[in-house]
């Protein structure tokens, strides 16, 4: 194999190595205090967005907040630089989403939605 060849397979080889890393290292990063998406009961017969048919793959913050016994989903926590989140999924993401589905829904720095015919106030937040 010439040199030229070998070392531009090298090149190949560990610029693919590095583009796997972005992909999968800034979902292990994470600093200071985790942000939860909370889901609260509310009685309202005001505009909220529609979630019964949501995926839990699309929404994975919102139906575990919804489905979860004190409101509350996983933690998220934020990367360092502002990295982390160009490359992973948020629960501000989330919230962003349902805000551009249905503007009516918003509400301060939330949304309603409504899921079984139980409407929620859904906001992010740190405990």
């Amino acid at each position: 194999m010439r040199r030229v060849t070998r070392n531009l397979l090298i090149a190949i080889a560990v610029i693919a190595v590095a583009l796997l890393a972005l992909g999968a290292l800034p979902s292990y990063l994470g600093s200071g205090d985790p942000y939860y998406l909370t889901a609260e009961p509310i009685e309202t017969n005001e505009t909220a967005a529609d979630v019964n048919n949501v995926s839990d793959r699309r929404y994975p913050y919102l139906t575990s907040a919804i489905a979860s016994a004190d409101g509350r989903s996983a933690g998220y926590q934020t990367g360092p630089y502002g990295v982390k989140e160009w490359f992973t999924h948020t629960p501000f993401d989330e919230v962003d989403a349902l805000t551009q589905q249905v503007p009516e829904a918003a509400v301060d720095d939330g949304v309603r939605v409504r899921r079984d015919g139980q409407a929620y106030y859904v906001e992010v937040g740190q405990p």
